[in-house]
């Protein structure tokens, strides 16, 4: 019992102590990716819900979704609102760096009066950047119908304006309904949200290109959550080898210690060498044939003997 104990006794060391530390901090780190990943992957399940729920719901009046001007909830994200009056399309803005299928293009903002007088901004759809005139502005937008108009549209929520950023005249860089409302005058205007056209009657005969139905995809978030944890286990596993190292190296002369590094030895000279090795082996061989082959070739050294071609002092 005591020749066990004296096999397995270790002097607690700093090193060691560094080891564990590292150990417990890098898997605390991994703990907390983890953890971020996984309320990632929560997220963007819960919207890929929130789509498939209701994006197929039948079209309801704007008003019985948005109660107020400036209201948004996540329960109407993608909600049909349906949409009785007329474009304005004097007030028309475009919403510059969109791009579709990796072509660079705008969004068409156009404002939508229903027939209660308020303002409802109507993202129209896509249209591609201009090549004959100018790349700064499209080379055709198609009018919006006149007339009185019956448009669906799935509510979006407004974006976010980032500070700094500037866009040429009659454009904008973020869908925000207040900074249109702004820009063109316009009072009484939904500004919580704007909506992406489904539909409209009457159909005019050409309309930008309508936003596609987004791809539900949960994205790689659960995986790197996991692949976080295998991190922190594998940092565990590093300290178990770090720690028999240091165990084989403070009792390199036990008995028991000798006979694993012999038999390790053994199992090393039994194995067959790997492809690597074998190649090693031949380059080695050709540069030492190849050294040889030089050595052999080269004159002779015919420099005189400078001690025995000097001449004798008489």
């Amino acid at each position: 019992m005591s020749g066990l104990l004296a096999r397995w006794r270790f002097a607690f060391t700093r090193r060691w102590f560094t080891y564990l530390t590292m150990a417990i901090a890098f898997a605390i780190a991994c703990g907390f990716l983890s953890h971020w990943q996984f309320g990632r992957n929560a997220q963007t399940v819960a919207a890929n819900s929130l789509l498939q729920q209701n994006y197929g719901m039948p079209a309801v009046s704007v008003s019985s979704l948005l109660p107020t001007k400036s209201y948004y909830s996540t329960s109407v994200e993608w909600r049909k609102a349906l949409l009785v009056g007329r474009y304005l399309p004097s007030k028309q803005i475009l919403v510059r760096d969109r791009s579709r299928d990796s072509n660079d293009g705008f969004d068409v903002l156009t404002p939508f009066r229903l027939t209660d007088g308020s303002i409802f901004i109507v993202d129209r759809g896509w249209v591609e950047v201009g090549t004959r005139i100018s790349t700064s502005v499209p080379q055709y937008i198609p009018a919006p119908p006149g007339g009185l108009v019956r448009a669906i549209v799935h509510i979006r929520p407004s974006e976010q304006v980032i500070p700094g950023r500037s866009a040429p005249r009659g454009q904008i860089e973020e869908i925000n309904p207040r900074t249109v409302a702004k820009m063109d005058g316009l009072t009484d205007v939904y500004v919580g949200t704007y909506g992406t056209l489904s539909s409209e009657t009457p159909a005019p005969a050409q309309r930008p290109l309508r936003a596609p139905k987004p791809t539900i995809d949960n994205g790689p978030f659960l995986s790197y959550a996991i692949q976080w944890i295998l991190f922190a286990l594998m940092g565990f596993g590093g300290l178990a080898w770090a720690l028999r190292a240091e165990y084989r190296l403070q009792n390199a002369d036990d008995p028991l210690v000798r006979e694993q590094a012999a038999a390790r030895d053994r199992r090393a000279a039994a194995r067959p060498p790997t492809d690597a090795q074998i190649e090693d082996a031949q380059i080695a061989a050709a540069a030492a044939a190849t050294a040889a082959a030089t050595a052999a070739a080269a004159p002779p050294d015919l420099a005189p003997d400078l001690e025995t071609s000097r001449p004798q002092s008489r």
